[in-house]
């Protein structure tokens, strides 16, 4: 009897354990807002690969000098920016739609489109949720 009750337990913490994180991963994650998505444009001042904290491929970054000042871009795995065929060099023009978010007490923006001239990556779909999800882990 004792048993039964630690697996429903078990089985009900379990439940609402991934339910919370599949709501979390609607919204990219966690991080992306799709209320305080906002457009820039600007120059790309610095590109940054920055390491995984995990398991998988490092993020892209990118330094965005825009009218309203300097702004840090996240794009997303860069492994999965590389299998687009999008690069980014200081001095590109780039017009960014993401989510404005504060991140480490820094505001950022978590990317879910760019465009660069005539190509167009998209990120993010308007919820936030990662085009790569899946895409880009490291082989252990």
């Amino acid at each position: 009897m004792k048993t039964a009750r630690v697996t429903v337990s078990t089985i009900v913490i379990a439940s609402v354990a991934t339910i919370v994180f599949a709501q979390g991963m609607r919204r990219g994650g966690g991080n992306y807002n799709p209320a305080t998505e906002t457009t820039l444009t600007g120059a790309v001042d610095e590109v940054k690969n920055v390491p995984s904290q995990g398991p998988g491929a490092g993020g892209l970054h990118l330094i965005v000098k825009a009218a309203s000042g300097a702004v840090e871009v996240h794009l997303g795995p860069a492994a999965f920016v590389t299998s687009k065929n999008m690069t980014f060099a200081k001095g590109d023009t780039v017009t960014v739609t993401g989510s404005k978010v504060t991140m480490s007490g820094q505001e950022v923006v978590i990317a879910r489109e760019i465009k660069k001239g005539d190509q167009v990556l998209t990120l993010r779909d308007a919820n936030g949720f990662p085009a790569w999800a899946g895409c880009c882990s490291t082989p252990r």
